[in-house]
């Protein structure tokens, strides 16, 4: 078992991020909910984590506060030793619903960022194109959201996202809305693109199996409020891919984390 805030830094390694003592309150008319209180975890350079915990422990506001859409109510973020505020171009964010601009075509949608970067025309559309092909959608890139099937949509976001060129990758729940077919095909293409970026991942899932199967380290939640209970390190080696659920020591991995985060749903239903 890790400490809260995970591993140390070894030789060669950077901090990319670092989440320190982070308290989040929401005040409304029925009084204060403390949704995160005291979260603290240093993720590396090109690190693939994923959070797991109970529904309402937090998971999703401690995204939003790296994303800098929401403010901590006391703690920080660090990003490269830079306090974040804000949003920026550094972090890219996938939620689990596709966020799409319905009147333009999946090239379109993908060439945004590299057009808001003032990117000359033709070096967007071959950014965009790169990472279309990434997530197998060359047939579709003339066609319009509404066309496109949800797994699809979810392509185009991930391919967004990636065109955007962000340093770190933040994902809700990005596959948690589709079938388990499309959700398997879709962890096998990010594993395959993650493997080939190296980007830094902060990946939300209520899907054990997911985490297992995607993360280097799995960060369990407390049920509300939210704090880091345990991290977990993965210690399967990659490539991975659907055939690895099968493998003795992912089963392992997956009932021990499993009943760490069925121990904080009996918490819940207290």
């Amino acid at each position: 078992m890790a400490g809260e805030t995970g591993r140390s830094v070894t030789p060669g390694e950077n901090v990319k991020i670092q989440i320190k003592d982070v308290k989040k309150e929401y005040h409304g008319d029925h009084g204060t909910t403390v949704a995160l209180n005291g979260v603290n975890l240093d993720i590396m350079e090109n690190e693939f984590i994923c959070v797991v915990g109970p529904s309402g422990c937090g998971k999703s506001t401690l995204l939003n506060v790296l994303a800098g859409l929401h403010e901590a109510s006391s703690g920080d973020c660090y990003l490269d030793g830079e306090r974040i505020v804000g949003t920026d171009v550094k972090r890219g964010v996938v939620f689990q619903q596709y966020a799409l601009f319905p009147w333009q075509t999946v090239i379109q949608n993908v060439m945004f960022g590299p057009q808001m970067r003032r990117l000359p025309k033709a070096e967007c559309e071959a950014i965009a194109r790169k990472y279309i092909k990434m997530v197998g959608l060359e047939d579709f890139e003339n066609s319009y959201p509404k066309e496109l099937s949800g797994g699809m949509k979810q392509r185009v976001a991930i391919a967004r996202a990636y065109a955007n060129n962000p340093e770190v990758l933040l994902m809700d729940e990005p596959f948690g809305a589709l079938d388990a077919q499309t959700r398997a095909q879709l962890q096998t293409e990010l594993l395959k693109t993650w493997e080939e970026e190296r980007k830094t991942c902060f990946f939300i899932t209520h899907d054990v199996d997911e985490a297992v199967l995607l993360a280097q380290r799995v960060v369990i939640m407390s049920a509300r409020p939210g704090r880091i209970k345990r991290i977990v390190d993965i210690d399967i080696p990659y490539p991975r891919d659907q055939g690895t659920k099968s493998q003795p020591r992912f089963m392992e991995l997956k009932a021990e984390i499993w009943n760490e985060v069925y121990q904080e749903y009996l918490e819940v239903r207290k």
